[in-house]
């Protein structure tokens, strides 16, 4: 009996330092995040800095992998400060109130070759919702680089409010080169 428990422990511990071991931590060296809907009927982008991420990721284990990532909204440019400033009012993305932006893994899987798909939880303002954020994962020596886009609904966030001429449809696209 001493030895099968012994023996389970034993096993029990291995199995737990592979997992453990198996996650990759990254570090952000560079990144952007770009945003980009139409307002009246003209596209119109901007970008967040800011990025803070904590990347635990092993492309031969995705499901074990976790990504917590941030940005902070009153880095927000759009190449016209008067609009920037609109944007972070109570209206828009209420800076004051909710500084961050998150985005956190809830599971990550591997698609094929360097495309893997992630389901996450989306922060903004005080709305939480799940979106699908299809990524690529490439590898050169020890650097990494993780490049996605999804498409949300700014109303679902609360952001901007009902608008007969700025679309609802947003489109964020991410990019982040990583050391590891």
């Amino acid at each position: 009996m001493y030895n099968m428990k012994k023996y389970l422990a034993t096993i029990l511990l291995s199995a737990i330092s592979v997992i453990a071991f198996a996650q990759v931590k990254h570090t952000v060296t560079k990144s952007a995040v770009i945003f980009q809907l139409k307002n009246m009927g003209i596209n119109t982008s901007g970008n967040f800095g800011g990025f803070k991420g904590a990347i635990q990721f092993d492309p031969s284990h995705p499901d074990a992998s976790s990504v917590e990532a941030s940005v902070e909204v009153n880095t927000i440019n759009t190449d016209n400060d008067t609009r920037d400033e609109h944007l972070k009012s109570d209206r828009y993305f209420d800076a004051a109130k909710y500084p961050k932006i998150t985005l956190s893994s809830v599971y990550l899987k591997h698609i094929s070759g360097n495309n893997y798909t992630g389901t996450f939880r989306l922060t903004i303002k005080d709305k939480t919702n799940t979106v699908e954020l299809p990524f690529t994962y490439t590898e050169t020596g020890n650097t990494a680089s993780f490049k996605g886009t999804l498409k949300i609904k700014r109303t679902d966030y609360g952001v901007g409010g009902k608008s007969l001429v700025m679309s609802n449809d947003v489109t964020i696209s991410i990019d982040v080169s990583t050391t590891k």
